[in-house]
C-alpha cells in the first residue's frame, strides 16, 4: 500500500473515531478533538491526492479508494448532524442514494475496464460538503460550549443552507457521472 493509499486508509479509520467521540458525554475536551479529526481528515484528503500525483502513485485502486473514503467520512459527519437535529434526514438520504448510485456506476464502468475517477462536479460537491460539515461542527461547538447563544440559530441555518446547496450539487454531479456512463455505453454500441 503506497503513501497515498495509507493516508486514505487513515481517513477511513478516523471516521468511526469521530462518530464515537461525537456521542460521548459532552465533555469540554471533545470539541477540540472533533475539530482535530475533522481538519486532519480533510487535510489528508488533499495530501493523498497530492502525493498520488506528485510521487506518481496513482492507481486504479486509489481512484476508487479515495472517493470511497471521502463518502464514508462525509456520511459519518452528516449522520452525526442529522441525529443531533442540525440537518434533516431526507437530505442525508439523498446524499446516500447519490453515493451508492455513483458506486454502482463506477462498478459498471470498472467491469468495462474503465476507472471512473472524480470529476470536477464531484470535487465541487466535496468542497461544499466540507463547508457544510465545518459550519455544522461550528454550530455544535457553540451549542456545547454554551456560547454565542443569540447567534447560534444563524449558524445552524447557515450550515443547513450550505448543506442544501451541497445536496443539489451532489445530485447534479450524479447526472454528470450517469451521462459519462451512458456515453461509454453508446460508444460500445457504435
Amino acid at each position: 500500500m503506497n503513501l497515498a493509499n495509507q493516508l486514505t486508509l487513515f481517513r477511513i479509520i478516523l471516521a468511526p473515531v469521530f462518530f464515537v467521540i461525537y456521542f460521548l458525554p459532552h465533555a469540554g475536551w471533545s470539541i477540540p478533538v472533533l475539530w482535530a479529526i475533522f481538519v486532519v481528515s480533510e487535510i489528508t484528503d488533499f495530501f493523498d491526492g497530492f502525493a498520488a500525483r506528485k510521487l506518481n502513485l496513482t492507481s486504479d485502486f486509489g481512484k476508487l479508494f479515495d472517493p470511497f473514503a471521502d463518502t464514508l467520512v462525509q456520511i459519518t459527519y452528516f449522520l452525526c448532524f442529522v441525529i443531533d437535529g442540525i440537518f434533516p434526514a431526507i437530505l442525508l438520504v439523498l446524499v446516500i442514494y447519490r453515493e451508492f448510485g455513483i458506486l454502482f456506476l463506477r462498478n459498471l464502468m470498472l467491469k468495462k475496464g474503465i476507472t471512473l475517477g472524480a470529476r470536477m462536479s464531484g470535487k465541487i460537491k466535496t468542497v461544499t460538503y466540507i463547508i457544510a460539515g465545518g459550519a455544522a461542527l461550528l454550530a455544535v461547538s457553540m451549542e456545547r460550549l454554551s456560547c454565542c447563544e443569540n447567534i447560534l440559530p444563524y449558524f445552524k441555518t447557515g450550515a443547513l443552507v450550505v448543506f442544501i446547496i451541497s445536496v443539489v450539487l451532489a445530485v447534479v454531479s450524479f447526472f454528470e457521472y450517469l451521462f459519462i456512463y451512458l456515453k461509454s455505453k453508446g460508444n460500445e454500441n457504435a
